[in-house]
């Protein structure tokens, strides 16, 4: 129980110091920060981000927010830059040096390489009167006064805050450009979350046959119709081709349930006649939220104001919307 207690402790003594380093961070924001966003605003090409070890970890995570919000952006490890990779960096870049001390002999090679590229040099970087602070024409101030583990040597609070503070460039950097949800949607557009963005119904119902009847059709069509096409429900259709109504497998058990004489029932007494319905061009998320709303599991589609399939809640749920 004691080591328990102990273990306990431990993490959330570390989770604390982390928030209230970051919140330090958060408190040293000021127009230095500022300019820094203004000029990655201005420069045509793209940021190089570079580091040594953990942060040279952190550099690539933040690479990856910075090109899937709109920010063109690349990792150049520190170690390799000077064999070859500092050919990455073009006319019009910009570039990040990530360092707690901002002294490691690799930043101390390389700042002054990068400099003769004639590029903004901006370091992220703990000691702002480090080497790398001195050089650099923009400071993004990562501040980690201690690391958490009791030796204050593990890259622990010190990654963090960096990785925090380029959340806030890549966030400050996404609003300034007025990077939208379809944006978003264009660079993610094979994960769940850009499909809630760019997924229509029209992409998804013409995967089904269309299970519809006549509305002078028998229960017995009905029946076959809603079980052959595995949908749960059979739209139905006028004598104009226009949509009278549904029926669904609930509907076919509830109104047998409820009758004594099952020759006299007619397909009227099934039928909903205010069925919910979709538009073929509105985003699967609409349809889901339809669903959630009414307690249904489909809806049917329709296209010019005509009934032309169904969605159903499986669909959404196969195509990770939900």
């Amino acid at each position: 129980m004691k080591l328990s207690k102990n273990i306990q402790s431990t993490a959330k003594k570390v989770l604390t110091q982390e928030a209230e380093a970051i919140l330090q961070v958060s408190a040293g924001i000021n127009s230095d920060f500022e300019a820094c966003v203004e000029h990655l605003l201005s420069i045509p090409g793209r940021i190089v981000f570079t580091g040594i070890g953990k942060s040279a970890i952190i550099a690539q995570k933040i690479v990856a927010t910075m090109n899937s919000t709109g920010t063109p952006a690349l990792f150049m490890h520190a170690a390799d830059a000077i064999h070859g990779d500092l050919g990455m960096i073009q006319d019009g870049d910009a570039v990040i040096c990530i360092s707690k001390s901002g002294d490691t002999p690799e930043i101390k090679v390389l700042v002054p390489l990068i400099k003769r590229l004639q590029v903004k040099l901006i370091a992220m970087v703990s000691n702002k009167h480090s080497y790398l602070g001195q050089q650099s024409d923009y400071i993004l101030h990562a501040l980690a006064e201690q690391e958490a583990d009791l030796l204050n040597l593990a890259p622990t609070t010190s990654t963090t805050v960096a990785l925090a503070l380029g959340d806030a460039l890549a966030v400050c950097l996404l609003e300034c450009k007025g990077f939208t949800a379809q944006d978003f949607a264009k660079y993610h557009p094979g994960g769940a979350l850009g499909k809630r963005l760019y997924l229509k119904v029209g992409d998804i119902y013409p995967t089904h046959d269309f299970p519809v009847i006549s509305h002078t059709a028998s229960i017995q069509e009905a029946i076959h119709e809603i079980s052959s096409k595995r949908l749960g429900a059979t739209a139905v259709l006028d004598a104009q081709g226009e949509l009278a109504g549904i029926i669904t497998d609930g509907d076919v058990r509830r109104t047998l349930e409820n009758s004594k004489d099952w020759s006299a029932i007619v397909l009227a007494d099934m039928m909903n006649t205010t069925p919910k319905t979709i538009e073929a061009e509105a985003f699967a998320t609409e349809a889901l939220a339809i669903m959630q709303s009414k307690n249904i599991t489909q809806l049917v589609v329709t296209a010019n104001k005509k009934a032309v399939g169904f969605v159903h809640l499986h669909d959404l749920l196969k195509e990770g919307i939900v």
